[in-house]
């Protein structure tokens, strides 16, 4: 409702903007992008400038691609740094260094098209609008590295506007507006919603919740969606979960939570950080419906394992897998294997050996695990728990991890002391029965990659 009341004013003052102007709604509408770009940092007035901004948004989202690109590409060519200020700036400090001096080389430097985006951020329906430019942009940015600067931009406004003091936890259920669940579904990245029947499935039974973070500028878009089941144990397997025929249990007669997918909704958000212990905050509001709860855990996927893998086992001389190990993981090469006992035993061994060198020694370039979801949660103050064989057999699950599936504990009492220590010295908090696993005497990784 406020949201509303607020995005109805905007729109007044955009209009009030366009009579200041002197112009009608389709002669400010129809300008080119840049030279609207121009326009809109040129204006001090308010009204005048949201009525520009709202053009802008308008006008990129009915350009042509070619358009969109030609203005993305402006941003990083004309809408950089004022180099004239930025030398009258250095030549000030350099004759005096004074705070003043110093703060306003600090202004010069900023790249002009910051301000140009924390002003179309001004419009109406500004934040959605930016998000879905910056979602373009990455699409353009393999192919076209001049653009980076422009996406670090989006990220560092992105990283103040989406920090975790402006999301609220929200509880959604079967009773959630339509247009909601329709997202849920949607957006669900990891395990996939086949029908209203499913998403009922996980939303309407006593032993299941969710919870979403929304932002106050996109009340019906949930920024980050977790899914939990409630149970008696913690299951090393996807299946039982999602299993349409369960038998639901008594919420009161839960003892674990499990947090058994968590999915980002925005792609133009991706590389922003929402801020740690975002679990923790679920975590602490199941806690206080359900005080019966008292273990909080992750069925967590494996994504960059089987590519990993499949690495290593070409790769001469590589430190984590020995000959024994290369032979018996040959019968990965083989299909079906996973459905049958006896070769699934005999590589069992080898497979759990590589997996906990893959997260206790495989490292990126900044020294971080090579697997995503692990940096997710170890940055969130989770232990690696253990790692499940075979706890997602679905076709999806092979191809990504060959089946494996791991459980993150959330102990509250070690929460903090979890997430310093990944912070401050990359440590992976981790159980002894992983670190069991992992075969003696194996050096660091051998090859280090870059972080995606």
């Amino acid at each position: 409702m406020a949201t509303s009341f607020f995005n109805e004013m905007l729109a007044t003052l955009s209009e009030r903007g366009r009579s200041l102007l002197g112009r009608p709604r389709a002669s400010v509408r129809g300008g080119d992008l840049v030279e609207l770009g121009q326009h809109l940092l040129s204006r001090r007035g308010e009204a005048s400038g949201v009525a520009i901004a709202s053009a802008l948004v308008q006008h990129f989202n009915s350009a042509k691609l070619s358009a969109r690109l030609s203005f993305l590409t402006a941003l990083a060519d004309r809408f950089g740094p004022d180099m004239e200020r930025v030398d009258r700036a250095l030549k000030s400090v350099k004759t005096d260094p004074s705070p003043a001096a110093v703060q306003e080389l600090h202004g010069a430097t900023e790249a002009r098209r910051q301000e140009l985006m924390r002003r179309l951020n001004l419009a109406p329906g500004g934040t959605a609008a930016l998000i879905r430019m910056r979602e373009e942009l990455l699409d353009h940015l393999p192919a076209r590295p001049d653009l980076k600067a422009v996406d670090q931009d989006f990220v560092q406004l992105f990283s103040s506007w989406f920090n975790r003091g402006f999301l609220v936890l929200r509880h959604i259920d079967w009773t959630t507006p339509a247009n909601i669940l329709e997202k849920i579904i949607k957006y669900e990245a990891v395990h996939e919603i086949r029908d209203w029947d499913d998403l009922r499935n996980r939303l309407e039974p006593p032993d299941r919740r969710c919870f979403g973070f929304f932002h106050p500028q996109l009340v019906d878009e949930p920024l980050i969606f977790v899914e939990v089941a409630l149970t008696t144990q913690i299951p090393d397997a996807i299946a039982p979960l999602l299993d349409l025929g369960r038998t639901p249990i008594p919420a009161d007669e839960a003892t674990t939570a499990v947090f058994y997918s968590i999915s980002n909704t925005q792609r133009g958000l991706g590389g922003v950080s929402f801020g740690n212990f975002l679990i923790k905050q679920v975590v602490e509001d199941l806690k206080r419906e359900l005080p019966n709860l008292k273990t909080f855990v992750t069925l967590s996927p494996v994504p960059g394992f089987a590519g990993w893998l499949n690495r290593e086992r070409k790769a001469e001389g590589s430190v984590c897998l020995d000959d024994a190990s290369r032979a018996a993981l040959e019968v990965l090469d083989g299909e079906g294997w996973q459905a049958e006992p006896a070769r699934a035993e005999a590589v069992k061994k080898a497979m759990q050996q590589a997996a906990a060198y893959y997260f206790l020694r495989a490292k990126t370039s900044s020294g971080r695990p090579v697997d995503p979801v692990a940096r997710f949660h170890l940055g969130n103050g989770a232990r690696l728990e253990s790692i499940n064989f075979l706890g997602d057999t679905s076709a999806k699950g092979m191809k990504q991890a060959y089946g494996f599936m791991v459980n993150y504990l959330y102990a509250l009492d070690e929460i903090e002391k979890n997430h310093e220590a990944f912070a401050e010295k990359s440590e992976v908090a981790a159980s002894n029965a992983v670190r069991k696993q992992l075969r003696s005497n194996l050096p660091a990784a051998r090859e280090l990659v870059p972080a995606k």
